[in-house]
């Protein structure tokens, strides 16, 4: 990978970059911080996106579908408002995975989803930085709007899913046609 393309911009370009950044919502939690991506945070990106880690999603992509798949998260702040956010250790800057509240090309409904890096599997990290955007996702698109669209094979998303509050919704599956795709529709935020 070429390295020019992903250095991050300086002076002038990078105060408007960071501006642009300053005006989304960023959460923190115990453990965690959830902030905008930046360009250094794309190697990890794609690292998870060209691997075994992104089959639940159509994955694994090419280098260049999962630049796509990026660019379309950050894109989703200007365009709609809602976007990706990267998941780091509070104290660390390192990605450790991705939140989205976002809506893909052709999807019926804005998603709430999440991926992370095989480093970061299984310490709850998804569940909690899901939990500390799930109000914001509320506050945005009310309680019922949004949506996680989960791979049947799925089980850990569709235990998280679940966990967040958010059921099967059978009219939302019978619209799309892919048997293989579950649609967990969230109504709120769990107690």
């Amino acid at each position: 990978m070429s390295a020019a393309w992903l250095q991050a911009p300086e002076g002038r370009a990078a105060a408007v970059a960071a501006g642009l950044r300053a005006a989304a919502p960023v959460f923190a939690t115990e453990r965690l911080a959830l902030r905008l991506p930046v360009l250094a945070d794309y190697p990890a990106y794609e690292a998870v996106f060209t691997s075994d880690r992104a089959r639940f999603i159509g994955g694994p992509f090419t280098p260049e579908a999962a630049w796509s798949d990026f660019c379309e998260g950050v894109a989703g702040w200007l365009l709609r408002g809602a976007g990706m956010w990267t998941v780091t250790a509070r104290h660390d800057d390192a990605a450790l995975g991705w939140i989205y509240l976002w809506h893909e090309r052709g999807d019926a409904a804005p998603e709430l989803g999440w991926i992370l890096t095989e480093a970061a599997e299984g310490k709850g990290y998804a569940t909690e930085a899901a939990l500390a955007v799930l109000p914001h996702a509320v506050a945005l698109f009310s309680a019922g709007g949004f949506v996680s669209y989960i791979d049947a094979g799925n089980a850990g998303s569709a235990r998280l899913a679940t966990r967040l509050g958010a059921r099967r919704d059978a009219a939302a599956e019978a619209a799309i046609d892919d048997a293989t795709l579950h649609v967990y529709r969230h109504t709120g935020v769990p107690l």
